[in-house]
């Protein structure tokens, strides 16, 4: 399709022009389709279990300047998105703007335009602030779309439903989500990894195998915790993706 070549054209491009901060992007994100993932459902509970004890707000200066640079970087792949034609708009309906992910990838690359799940209609399990009191996704990012005006969460879930979803064909499952991520990190600078574990692989998580299914509740979406994961977590995580065209998916 003429709008998925653009789309994949334009995200290695944006990494190609973005290595050149140091940041050391040198890999085309096209090319982490070729990626085979060591799945592992012990190493998602361990991150699950971790996430569930942890405090809501663990905020430091550190965290503070690492998601001001993943924002920072959210709004640039946002406008990517919208120079290769993509119109981003938010949904107002009932539910959910789509069935599953194959209906997002048609529909996103037969018509342009991608319906983001607005987060003031869902933020975790307690919506909003949750338990916290403070999330710094949930701040303004001065974008009006359709008379609504975006948080940097709802911007952060568009571009992870193009790069992770959309171009990759990654499904909603947890090995699907997990690859997901794995090909949106690549878009991002390894300074904010940590940012990006914790927004998305920690929930992951925690929605297909948190301890509170271990004790017969409903499966559903985390809390929002502002957190950073010790280093080696991450690094398992990263670990667990190969390129090889010899090796397969487990």
């Amino acid at each position: 399709m003429v709008l998925e070549r653009r789309l994949a054209d334009a995200a290695d491009a944006y990494v190609a022009r973005s290595s050149h901060d140091g940041a050391g992007r040198d890999e085309p994100l096209s090319g982490r389709r070729r990626a085979t993932m060591r799945w592992n459902p012990d190493y998602c509970r361990r991150v699950a279990r971790w996430f569930d004890r942890a405090p809501h707000l663990a905020y430091d200066a550190r965290l503070s300047r690492l998601y001001h640079r993943f924002k920072w970087e959210t709004l640039q792949q946002y406008e990517v998105i919208r120079r290769v034609g993509i119109t981003v708009e938010p949904w107002a309906r009932p539910g959910q703007p789509y069935r599953d992910s194959a209906d997002l990838r048609a529909s996103v690359l037969s018509t342009g335009v991608l319906h983001v799940y607005l987060t003031d209609s869902g933020h975790g399990s307690g919506h909003g602030e949750g338990e916290t009191g403070y999330h710094p996704m949930l701040a303004p990012t001065g974008l009006s779309v359709g008379g609504v005006d975006f948080r940097y969460n709802d911007v952060f879930r568009a571009v992870h439903d193009i790069f992770g979803h959309v171009m990759f064909d990654n499904d909603f499952s947890s090995r699907g989500e997990f690859r997901a991520a794995f090909c949106h990190m690549g878009m991002y600078s390894p300074d904010v990894h940590p940012v990006l574990f914790s927004e998305q692989v920690a929930q992951i998580c925690w929605y297909f195998f948190g301890p509170h299914l271990e004790r017969g509740e409903p499966r559903r979406y985390s809390d929002q915790k502002v957190l950073e994961f010790p280093p080696s977590f991450l690094d398992e995580f990263t670990g667990m993706f190969v390129t090889s065209d010899t090796k397969e998916s487990v």
